[in-house]
């Protein structure tokens, strides 16, 4: 899932030539006007945050809508969502037990399970003792110059990973210990309403955390040009922020600017063909007419064409081809009716 935010860029520096006067062209009854190509800018985000262990697209790349372009590190995420998944077999036998009465067998397995989980236990914390050994070696080495930041790095992964497993190995001797207890003094009503909300909670957490993995890859929203990147791989990304920018130029704009005498000449939905400075030409219409007028851009050179009035008009066109590119002065033409 990916959270965009849609930017439109305004370049309020339009091109000089054609907002100096908007001179009339040798053909006669047209009004040659000027403007910049513009293009939404969609900023691409991941709705988790986490280590960027992947990022597949550098700028100038071309995506597609629904292509996979980064991906964050979800190994916790796994973590949880296994001991939630454990937790919800435990809670789900439960109630199976709590609805058909138990029996000398299945108190001897459940107790049998107690056994099992605890030994786990002894096993994944000689595991962690290993690991935390080995941190505490890496850390020495790194202070005295002798290491390096990745063996450090790799060492507090695995003493991370060894604390969420015997975490998980703890709650399942908690569990399998309620179900003997439960085994032994039989069920009630109550008990039995308990663990199927035990079922339920439990379902909703595994639904948060997949949502939490799925998330956490990161797909293009729109097809266009990777124009940003604003991370790399290996850095920790905040939840929502930007990791890079896409520009939708398959979909781009002229904004012209008009003088006021020739407002008369445009109409919405009329046919307007942008000419580029290397000659090539996109046909595009009239989609939108501001209806406040605003002086030209202050970047003209003189003083007497800063004090024109002119009024912004917005021309779609279909640049599947790739003939504009965002920024690009374009002119078009006018013609009286």
């Amino acid at each position: 899932m990916t959270t965009t935010q849609h930017h439109h860029l305004w370049f309020a520096a339009v091109a000089c030539a054609a907002l100096v006067g908007c001179r009339e062209p040798e053909t006669a009854g047209n009004v040659r006007v000027s403007g910049h190509v513009e293009a939404t800018e969609v900023q691409v985000a991941a709705e988790v945050g986490g280590r960027l262990v992947e990022l597949r697209v550098a700028e100038g790349d071309r995506v597609n809508k629904g292509d996979v372009i980064a991906t964050l590190d979800t190994r916790d995420v796994e973590l949880q969502v296994g001991r939630a998944r454990a937790d919800r077999n435990v809670a789900d036998a439960q109630v199976r037990l709590l609805l058909s009465g138990a029996r000398p067998e299945d108190v001897r397995r459940a107790e049998a399970q107690v056994d099992s989980a605890s030994a786990e236990v002894a096993s994944i914390q000689a595991e962690l003792r290993a690991a935390e050994t080995d941190l505490q070696r890496f850390e020495a080495l790194l202070t005295a110059n002798a290491g390096s930041q990745k063996q450090r790095d790799d060492a507090k992964a695995r003493v991370d990973v060894a604390r969420e497993r015997e975490q998980g190995a703890r709650d399942r001797v908690r569990a399998a210990r309620e179900v003997v207890a439960v085994l032994k003094a039989g069920a009630q009503r109550e008990e039995i309403e308990a663990a199927r909300a035990r079922v339920a909670s439990v379902d909703a957490q595994i639904a948060v955390l997949e949502k939490m993995r799925n998330d956490a890859v990161v797909v293009a929203p729109v097809s266009g040009i990777v124009t940003q990147t604003l991370s790399d791989a290996g850095e920790m990304v905040a939840p929502r922020v930007p990791i890079l920018v896409v520009t939708d130029l398959d979909h781009a704009w002229g904004n012209l600017f008009v003088p006021e005498p020739f407002m008369p000449m445009v109409s919405l939905g009329e046919a307007v063909e942008l000419v580029t400075d290397a000659g090539n030409t996109v046909a595009g219409k009239v989609t939108f007419i501001s209806p406040q007028a605003e002086f030209t851009p202050r970047n003209v050179q003189t003083a007497e064409e800063r004090s024109k009035l002119v009024y912004r008009i917005k021309v779609a066109v279909d640049n599947s081809a790739g003939v504009l590119k965002q920024g690009m002065p374009v002119d078009a033409e006018l013609r009286r009716p």
